[in-house]
């Protein structure tokens, strides 16, 4: 396959950026890059733009790493909901990769980030709160928080029905009334006391008093 060399006017992703010099397929350079723009062919005249195209580079990237540095501030505070169907054990049906952060990512913060930006060392396949990695730039480099929620609404369980509880059909008895028990309890004891003390006094009769000596007649002179 022909080969030709073109200089770079703009930044390609796996190519090159401005101001590079590459070798890329005839078929390449003529039919895409030379017309989109992307690059000029590699002549004499052309070498002389190569410090301008520099510059441009310099301040582009300036540019861009101010870009990222904010961005990176931005999704550090950010956490990206995916939502999954998941089977009624919990499991998730398949799993949750770097394209899918990516859309909801635009979808809801209007973020649009390169998924080739976003590390992950392999898919996520477990619901919570995860972690990944975002390579936002050569020397900017942050963290996006991830939950992974199901769509699947989780089975109630079910509650066991309380047994009917059996009706007591044995009536209580009447309490006593608390002041006529306590006064039958004490009139008890000093009934019981009055027989006590009529006995003992049958059974100690009073002695009689001796009866008065009669005086002596005195006797006459």
């Amino acid at each position: 396959m022909a080969k030709t060399e073109v200089i770079l006017t703009h930044n390609i992703v796996g190519l090159g950026a401005e101001s590079d010099q590459v070798k890329v397929a005839a078929g390449y350079a003529r039919n895409y890059l030379l017309p989109q723009g992307y690059a000029i062919p590699l002549t004499g005249a052309n070498k002389r733009r190569i410090e301008a195209l520099k510059q441009r580079r310099a301040v582009r990237e300036a540019d861009e790493l101010n870009h990222m540095t904010e961005l990176a501030k931005s999704l550090g505070k950010l956490t990206a909901i995916v939502t999954v169907k998941t089977g009624d054990d919990g499991k998730m049906f398949g799993s949750v990769t770097s394209g899918a952060i990516a859309d909801q990512l635009k979808t809801q913060f209007d973020v649009a980030l390169d998924k080739r930006k976003i590390h992950m060392e392999h898919p996520i396949r477990t619901l919570g709160d995860h972690e990944v990695e975002l390579r936002l730039h050569a020397d900017v480099i942050t963290k996006l928080k991830v939950r992974v929620e199901s769509s699947t609404p989780l089975p109630t369980p079910e509650v066991p029905a309380e047994a009917p509880r059996e009706e007591r059909t044995e009536k209580r008895g009447r309490r006593p009334d608390r002041g006529h028990g306590a006064a039958e309890a004490s009139a008890a004891p000093e009934a019981a006391a009055k027989p006590e003390r009529k006995a003992r006094a049958e059974k100690a009769p009073k002695a009689e008093k001796p009866a008065k000596a009669e005086k002596a007649p005195a006797k006459k002179a």
